[in-house]
C-alpha cells in the first residue's frame, strides 16, 4: 500500500509517501519559520496562504522524489484537524480533490493521531496498548492508546500546553521564535540551579498539567533583574526553566505509568511524540523514567517529532488497512480531542450550544 499523505494543521507545508512496509518514499517540509518570525508567532492568515501557495508544488516535489505518479497510489491521507482552520481547510481540500480525481480511498487524519502513532512508523515492534506523551506547541496530554483511534486520556494542560509555554518564555527572555529549540540552545551554557523556579502541580494526584504560573514565575525573575539581561542571565534562566518543564512533565508522566500499569500489568512501551520531544534533556529525562519504570521507550525519530505529512500518511495506512476510510464529506476541525469522551480538564467549561433567536 503506496499513500500520499498532506499535512497544513499549522506552519509547516508538508507532503509524503509511505507505504504499508514502514518505509518512507519521500518526505517534503516546507517551514514558514522566516514569514511569522518578526511576529513572534504564527499568524493565521499567513500560514493559510502560505499553504495555499506552495502545497501543489510540493506534493510534485514529494511524487517526483518516490518516483511516483497519482497512478501508483493506494489511498491518500489528509490533516482534518485539530489546527487552524484556514490551514487545515487547504490540505483538507487538496487531499479530497486527489482522491476524488483519481477514484481513491481517503483518510480525514486527525493530527493528534498522527503523533500518536508515528513511533509505530519507525518500530514494528511497538505494539498496542501502551502509555502516550503527547507533547507539542498546542497540546500536552498523557494517553492510553489501546489501538488505532482507540484512545483513552488520562490528563491533560488546564493553561498553556509545554511547547506554548517555551515559546512564551524565549520571547520573554529575547531568544527568537520557535522557543523550544531557542530555550535548548541558551540553556546548554546555563545553570539550571541557579533561579528556583515552581514545578506547577508537581506531586500531586492526577495526569494533569500546568505551565502557565512556571511563565509568570519566569517572568517575575526578569523583572526584578536591576541590571536587565546579559547573555550569562539568559543562559542560567532558559537552564532553569527548562528543568523546571522536564520534571513536571517526569512527574505527570510517573502518576500516569501507574494507572497504565493498573489498566495492562503487561504493558511495555511508554511512547512519546510531538514536537517538544525534540528536546534532548525531555528524551534523557524519559529514558531514565522508562528503564527505572520497567517500560522500553519508545520515541520518533527527530524529523518525525514536528509536524510532518509522513506520520499522516502512516496514520493513513493504519486506518485505510482497518477499513476506517472517509467519504468526500470530511469537514475540517479546529478543535479534535482524541478522546471524545474525556471530561474538561479542572476549570475549564464545555462550550454551550447556541440558542434559538430572539
Amino acid at each position: 500500500m503506496l499513500v500520499l499523505g498532506i499535512e497544513t494543521s499549522c506552519d509547516e507545508t508538508a507532503a509524503a509517501l509511505v507505504t504499508d512496509k514502514r518505509e518512507i518514499c519521500a518526505n517534503v517540509v516546507l517551514s514558514q519559520l522566516d514569514e511569522h518570525a518578526p511576529y513572534g508567532g504564527i499568524v493565521p492568515e499567513i500560514a493559510a496562504r502560505s499553504h495555499i501557495e506552495h502545497l501543489d508544488g510540493l506534493i510534485a516535489r514529494a511524487m517526483k522524489d518516490a518516483g511516483a505518479t497519482f497512478g501508483d497510489l493506494d489511498g491518500v491521507a489528509a490533516t482534518a484537524g485539530p489546527g487552524l482552520i484556514g490551514a487545515v481547510m487547504v490540505g483538507l481540500m487538496t487531499g479530497k480533490a486527489v482522491a476524488g480525481v483519481h477514484d481513491l480511498p481517503f483518510a480525514a487524519v486527525n493530527h493528534l493521531e498522527g503523533h500518536a502513532l508515528s513511533a509505530r512508523l519507525g518500530d514494528a515492534d511497538l505494539e498496542f496498548p501502551y502509555l502516550l506523551l503527547l507533547i507539542s506547541g498546542g497540546h500536552c496530554q498523557l494517553l492510553l492508546v489501546e489501538g488505532v483511534a482507540k484512545y483513552k486520556r488520562l490528563g491533560t494542560t488546564i493553561d498553556d500546553a509545554a511547547g506554548e509555554a517555551f515559546d512564551k518564555a524565549a520571547k520573554l527572555l529575547g531568544l527568537g521564535y520557535p522557543g523550544g529549540p531557542a530555550i535548548e540552545r541558551a540553556a546548554k551554557g546555563g545553570d539550571a540551579a541557579r533561579f528556583d523556579l515552581p514545578r506547577p502541580l508537581k506531586g500531586r494526584k492526577g495526569c494533569d498539567f500546568s505551565f502557565s504560573g512556571l511563565k509568570t514565575a519566569l517572568l517575575h525573575k526578569v523583572q526584578a533583574l536591576e541590571d536587565g539581561l546579559d547573555n550569562t542571565l539568559r543562559a542560567d534562566l532558559a537552564a532553569s526553566f527548562q528543568q523546571a518543564v522536564a520534571d513536571v512533565v517526569i512527574d505527570r508522566c510517573q502518576n500516569a505509568i501507574k494507572s497504565f500499569r493498573a489498566a495492562y500489568p503487561d504493558g511495555r512501551f511508554l511512547v512519546a511524540g510531538g514536537g517538544v520531544v525534540a528536546n534532548s534533556l525531555l528524551r534523557a529525562r524519559l529514558k531514565t523514567l522508562a528503564e527505572k519504570s520497567g517500560l522500553s521507550l519508545a520515541l520518533p525519530p527527530l524529523a518525525l517529532c514536528t509536524d510532518n505529512a509522513a506520520m499522516i500518511a502512516w496514520a493513513g495506512i493504519e486506518r485505510l488497512s482497518l477499513g476506517l476510510e472517509e467519504d468526500l464529506n470530511a469537514v475540517p476541525r479546529a478543535r479534535w480531542p482524541l478522546d471524545s469522551t474525556a471530561a474538561p480538564p479542572p476549570g475549564v467549561g464545555r462550550a454551550g450550544k447556541l440558542g434559538p433567536k430572539a
